[in-house]
């Protein structure tokens, strides 16, 4: 059974999780599966953004604690270090933007894979636990990096510590995602916003990636300098020239992601 579902629509990458009968908890075929399709989004040059979100009533519950528990199963360090740590790895390394709808809960490593992504859209009716506390876990899939990042220490230690439920409205306002909108609009609405960053610079939107990957453990002067590289490397692309072009001659720029 295919755990992960995937489809083009004109240059956006759509990626579902699909366990819905498990709130699209991740066993070891599943996360193997969204590491095949991260790769699909990152080597096929036809593909210049990446849609992620969930099938049924949830985004991702997390971990499928059956098989973190089975005496025969990968043993937890195996799926941090082989399920959980490539998948974040490989959505900050996409040199494309990656955009995730959350339509549902999104708990444990659910909750952080969504806070690794560039643009976070949530449905309204959505929660993001970090659930692991209750069970006597310790936050991973990067949650101890991005959450602090996102909303301050003070804020995310909080949350990570008490396992509280953040609604999407609160998430918003705290500046843990993007924007919120009616479950209703959700996916017309996130899907429109993928599509409109995969028609912009894809180099350019890489570029800007790589430099926000780097921004926590440069120095300023380091990151002034990293800038300085990466605005030479922009300039060499096509999209660069034609972007300056179109606004020269007052037309709509045609971007190739080249």
């Amino acid at each position: 059974m295919s755990f992960i579902k995937t489809e083009v629509e004109g240059s956006v990458l759509k990626i579902t999780l699909n366990r819905p009968d498990k709130f699209n908890c991740f066993n070891r075929e599943m996360s193997m599966q969204l590491q095949e399709a991260l790769d699909k989004a990152a080597t096929d040059k036809t593909i210049r953004a990446v849609y992620l979100t969930g099938e049924g009533k949830a985004f991702c519950a997390g971990q499928d604690l059956s098989e973190a528990m089975d005496a025969n199963g990968p043993g937890i360090e195996r799926i941090v270090r082989e399920h959980y740590n490539p998948i974040i790895q490989k959505i900050r390394g996409i040199e494309k933007p990656v955009v995730c709808a959350v339509n549902g809960v999104a708990a444990g490593a659910g909750a952080n894979i969504a806070l690794s992504c560039d643009i976070i859209i949530a449905a309204s009716s959505v929660a993001f636990i970090q659930a692991f506390s209750k069970i006597g876990l310790i936050p991973d899939s990067g949650g101890t990096f991005f959450l602090p990042r996102l909303i301050g220490f003070g804020k995310a230690s909080a949350l990570m510590m008490l396992g509280d439920k953040v609604s999407a409205t609160d998430a918003e306002r705290i500046g843990m995602i993007y924007k919120v909108v009616d479950d209703t609009n959700l996916h017309a609405e996130a899907f429109a916003i993928a599509k409109t960053v995969a028609d912009l610079p894809t180099k350019g939107i890489g570029y800007t990636k790589r430099l926000l990957n780097q921004s926590p453990t440069n120095s300023l002067e380091e990151q002034l300098e990293y800038e300085a590289e990466m605005q030479v490397h922009a300039t060499l692309t096509y999209d660069y020239t034609e972007g300056v072009t179109a606004f020269l001659e007052k037309r709509k720029p045609v971007f190739k992601g080249e």
